[in-house]
């Protein structure tokens, strides 16, 4: 999957933001939300850095050590 690298010069924030809308309006659909998934996967890892603590690269569920009573 190739990346538009093109640069836009925007003065106006109201533009900025149009500007921003618009070109996220052109990508398709899984698209956006493979940039959701890495911005939060990023976010996390930077949350967790912070504190010092090593983040897994590919978390997985975690099971209750003990069984759930009815």
């Amino acid at each position: 999957m190739s990346m538009d690298k093109t640069l836009r010069r925007v003065t106006d924030l109201d533009e900025q933001q149009a500007e921003t809308y618009r070109y996220w309006q052109s990508r398709p659909v899984a698209e956006r939300l493979l940039a959701v998934c890495e911005l939060s996967e990023a976010a996390y890892a930077f949350k967790e850095s912070f504190k010092g603590v090593v983040v897994d690269a590919h978390p997985r569920l975690q099971r209750p050590s003990s069984p759930a009573q009815r």
